[in-house]
């Protein structure tokens, strides 16, 4: 192990504090014991540990009460429960706090080295999990940001080109539609209906040649606008 991991064990028994630091310390841990649960709170509060190890029953504060003080103050900080009496109210309690686990007595080298691994491993993977998690719900706030930006940038593009069509297709459209009243009209009588012909077709001739680049000008700002926004 390239750092030193800091252990804490908390325990009335200087034999259960012996076996941690017999199996751990070679290990490349560094292992420090408290007597009871007041010891362990002003070494949390003075030090920075990466596991603790506390017995279920201590004189004074019972291991229950140090894991629910070490959860509150220091949520991120795994707790494993030390304990002979595993009763179900107990467990229960304990998984109400925020505990990583139960190690049961007797203590085998094995159960305090693989208990210490797994607490270690549940400690060093939340923080990832916790930012994998938010960032898909970052992202789209993110892409509506960037959508509205482009939305404004088309929009600012294509407004002009729209506009000058309106504004240049109006007298042309209200020209045509003149002319095609007064053919209309005009062709009621067999004699009139060429003349009407000869009136109104350079007249809407002349109206769809301006409108025409005018309104594929627009129409192409409004496709282009709209296939920007579509990224």
């Amino acid at each position: 192990m390239s750092t030193f991991k800091k252990i804490l064990v908390v325990d009335d028994d200087p034999v259960v504090a012996k076996s941690f630091d017999r199996v751990l310390a070679g290990k490349g841990y560094a292992v420090i014991t408290a007597a009871n649960g007041e010891e362990a709170l002003r070494k949390l509060n003075a030090e920075t540990y990466d596991v603790v190890f506390t017995d279920i029953k201590m004189p004074g504060m019972s291991g229950i009460e140090v894991a629910e003080r070490v959860k509150k103050s220091q949520p991120w900080l795994p707790v494993v429960i030390v304990t002979g009496y595993g009763t179900m109210e107990n467990e229960a309690r304990a998984e109400a706090a925020g505990v990583s686990g139960f190690l049961r007595k007797p203590l085998s080298p094995e159960m305090i080295e693989g208990s210490t691994e797994k607490a270690l491993l549940e400690a060093g993977t939340a923080p990832v999990a916790a930012l994998e998690a938010a960032a898909p719900a970052a992202a789209p706030a993110e892409e509506v940001k960037a959508g509205s930006h482009l939305k404004n940038v088309a929009l600012f593009f294509a407004a002009p080109f729209v506009g000058l069509a309106y504004i240049l297709a109006l007298p042309f459209v209200g020209l045509g539609l003149l002319a095609w009243l007064a053919g209309k009209a005009m062709m009621k009588n067999g004699t009139a209906r060429a003349i009407g012909y000869t009136i109104a077709a350079p007249i809407l001739t002349l109206t769809f040649a301006v409108i025409g680049p005018v309104v594929a000008l627009g129409a192409l700002a409004w496709i282009g606008g709209k296939a920007i926004l579509k990224r």
